[in-house]
């Protein structure tokens, strides 16, 4: 820590030394960039602020209706594309600053000043924009900041309006282009049910859904058909033993009013027969006989007794009430037979027909489907672009109605009667600083260019060589003195110096200019 002391304290000494050319670059460099401050022309800040207002009744009606922008981000991006080169190439014409350009390159340089001189600041949330610009002339600055306020308010309501022209002849270009491919789409698929017609799919069905309903259906008529045989057989059994019970109940009234030969003969064989019952059973050769000659009796009485009433075949039961609705009743029955046959032989030939297209209909049906989808897709897309137009045509007005984004200008574009800047006042006290800080820098380098050395330690270090002793400097009064007088014109200067900056500060406040003073 000594060391480092030491080191310190021999820095401060070397310096002093040199103290004079210390204070003479001081000088000047005051003396030289004093003056360049003070001849700095005047700045005039010209400002405006904007309120730029994204809320709107219209939003939350249009919402789902009509396409709807994020006013906020677009009005963000065109805050960071304010200070474009196409926006600033626009503020130096609205101005007439181009003018003072006679060459690309001071164009160039043009437009970069411009920039640098621009400021656009914005509060945050309230979205309150500050556009300002700093000139020498005030007139100008107060142009710019015009012209930037104007530019940003046009930039806003263009962009959203060129946007939504661009959209509306995108989507009027891709609608022409649907509604060729749906036409075409139509006609393919008309052509296609034109030629396979009477082989079509009905609706929601396939090939092998109506093969199985074609199925269905004739095992369902073969049942029906069934069932109406059966009952056709049925009334066709019930007619005959109607009729069979009419002619014995005829019979036994004329064998009631009449007798014949046979009746003794049925009548003993009769007797024999109940014998023979009581002794064997039913089935008793003798028995069955007996029985078969009983039945050839009565049959050969019955066709007496018909010969001698004269009621053969219908004769006798032709009137009756039953007999008649069996009839009508059987021929009922024979209709529904047939009737039922022609179905199933139709069905048969429907599932037939399906069967030897095993192959064919399938493909039809593939087709159908490729076609179907390729026009509902299509069908689709047209409808959503047709919607899609709508919603834009309907945003487009709302754009037109100016509800979208509103522009509140706060305060407009003025220009303050006292100038902005430059800081003079801090501008020369950076400069003295700057003088004593290049003085010292200068006194440093020469003390380090031309070393001296304070004590043994440092000639030590220096020349590694032993030090045995060292000779204290005997000043005389003379030198005392003189020395003295140089700390006195030294602090004098620096005071001198100090008050210059004063004094020039002071005639800065007063607004008047220290070359023109000393003029």
């Amino acid at each position: 820590m000594q060391e480092i002391l030491d080191q310190f304290y021999g820095y401060v000494r070397g310096v002093w030394r040199r103290r004079w050319p210390m204070i003479v670059v001081a000088w000047l460099v005051c003396l030289i960039g004093w003056p360049v401050v003070l001849k700095l022309p005047d700045q005039y800040s010209a400002s405006a602020r904007v309120h730029v207002d994204t809320r709107s009744m219209l939003g939350p009606l249009l919402r789902g209706i009509a396409a709807q922008t994020n006013l906020g981000q677009e009005v963000s991006l065109i805050t960071r594309t304010l200070l474009s080169r196409p926006n600033l190439e626009k503020v130096a014409r609205m101005t007439d600053l181009d003018l003072r350009a006679k060459t690309p390159a001071a164009m160039e340089s043009l437009l970069d000043s411009l920039k640098s001189r621009i400021s656009l600041r914005s509060t945050g949330r309230e979205n309150i924009y500050t556009i300002s610009f700093s000139d020498s002339d005030p007139q100008l600055a107060k142009k710019v900041v015009q012209s930037l306020l104007t530019i940003f308010v046009e930039t806003s309501l263009g962009s959203s309006r060129k946007d939504t022209d661009t959209a509306q002849r995108f989507l009027d270009e891709q609608i022409a282009e649907y509604e060729t491919r749906l036409i075409e789409a139509e006609n393919r698929l008309k052509e296609f049910k034109r030629r396979n017609v009477g082989i079509m799919p009905g609706e929601g069905q396939n090939y092998y859904s109506r093969l199985q309903t074609a199925m269905s259906q004739r095992k369902e008529a073969q049942l029906q058909l069934e069932e109406a045989v059966n009952r056709r057989d049925e009334l066709k059994a019930q007619l005959e033993q109607t009729q069979k019970d009419l002619d014995n109940e005829v019979l036994s009234e004329t064998l009631a009013g009449a007798g014949t030969p046979l009746d003794s003969r049925i009548q003993n064989l009769q007797v024999r027969l109940d014998e023979l019952l009581l002794k064997y059973t039913e089935k008793h050769p003798d028995v069955v006989a007996v029985q078969a000659t009983i039945e050839e009796l009565r049959a050969q009485k019955r066709a007496e007794l018909e010969a001698m009433t004269g009621k053969g075949g219908d004769g006798g039961y032709g009137e009756n009430p039953v007999i008649q609705q069996l009839k009508i009743a059987l021929g009922g029955a024979e209709a529904e037979v047939a009737s039922l046959n022609v179905r199933v032989g139709e069905y048969t030939k429907r599932v037939k027909s399906l069967e030897e297209m095993v192959d064919t209909v399938p493909q039809i049906e593939a087709e159908l489907k490729n076609l179907n989808r390729d026009y509902g897709i299509i069908k689709s897309s047209y409808e959503s672009l047709l919607q899609r137009r709508e919603s834009a045509y309907m945003a487009e007005k709302a754009d037109a109605t100016g509800e979208g984004v509103k522009f509140r200008v706060i305060d407009p574009p003025r220009v303050p009667l006292e100038p902005s800047g430059p800081n003079r006042t801090l501008l020369m006290g950076i400069v003295l600083l700057a003088g004593l800080g290049a003085g010292l820098g200068v006194a440093f380098l020469m003390s380090q260019l031309k070393t001296t050395f304070d004590d043994r330690a440092m000639l030590r270090n220096a020349t590694e060589l032993p030090v045995l002793g060292t000779i204290s400097m005997e000043w005389t009064a003379a030198q005392r003195v003189k020395m003295r007088i140089e700390v006195v014109v030294f602090t004098v200067l620096t005071l001198m110096l100090m008050l210059a900056y004063g004094a020039a500060v002071l005639f800065q406040d007063q607004g008047i200019s220290l070359m023109s003073r000393l003029g």
